[in-house]
C-alpha cells in the first residue's frame, strides 16, 4: 500500500509542477482585446511559454480574433477567410508550439487604423537560454517544493 502511494507521489512530483506553472494571459489585461491599445507594449516584458494560453476577452460581435501564419500578413493586416475567425468574446488559444505567433482583429479597419493586433514569441519552458539564471533557479525550486508538498500530502493520506 505504501509503495503505491510512493509511486503516485513520484508521478505527481514529475508531472504536476509543469501543469501548475502554465499561465493564462489575458490579452490587454483589464483593457481586454480592443482598439487603440498598444499590444506591443503589453507583450514586451512577458515571457510566453509552451503550455501557456492566451485569453482574448472582448464584447461579443464588436471584435474577433484571427490567427495569422506569417509576418507579412500581420504587417499588412491581411485577413484569412472569415470562417477562421474566433468570435466567442472569450477566446482561449493554447500556446502549444514555440515560435512567433500573430493575431489580429478582422472587424472593419480595427487592425489597419486602430492597431488591434498582437505579436508574441513563445519559448520552450525547458530552454535554459531563454531564462536568466535566477529565473531558472526560482522556477526549479518552485517545482521541487510544489511536488514535494503534494507528495507529502499523498503519502500521509
Amino acid at each position: 500500500m505504501a509503495s503505491q502511494f510512493a509511486i503516485l507521489a513520484i508521478a505527481v512530483l514529475v508531472a504536476l509542477p509543469s501543469v501548475t506553472l502554465a499561465m493564462q494571459w489575458t490579452v490587454g489585461d483589464g483593457n481586454g482585446w480592443t482598439i487603440s491599445y498598444n499590444y506591443t507594449d503589453w507583450a514586451k516584458d512577458k515571457v510566453f511559454r509552451v503550455g501557456d494560453s492566451l485569453l482574448f476577452s472582448y464584447q461579443f460581435c464588436d471584435h474577433n480574433v484571427l490567427i495569422l501564419s506569417n509576418a507579412t500578413d500581420f504587417q499588412a493586416c491581411k485577413k484569412p477567410s472569415a470562417n477562421e475567425a474566433l468570435t466567442s468574446g472569450r477566446d482561449v488559444i493554447p500556446l502549444n508550439t514555440t515560435g512567433v505567433k500573430w493575431y489580429i482583429c478582422g472587424i472593419g479597419e480595427h487592425c489597419t487604423k486602430f492597431n488591434q493586433k498582437l505579436k508574441i514569441t513563445v519559448v520552450d519552458d525547458t530552454s535554459s537560454d531563454k531564462k536568466s539564471g535566477t529565473d531558472a533557479l526560482v522556477s526549479s525550486s518552485f517545482k521541487i517544493l510544489a511536488g514535494a508538498m503534494v507528495a507529502l500530502v499523498l503519502v500521509t493520506v
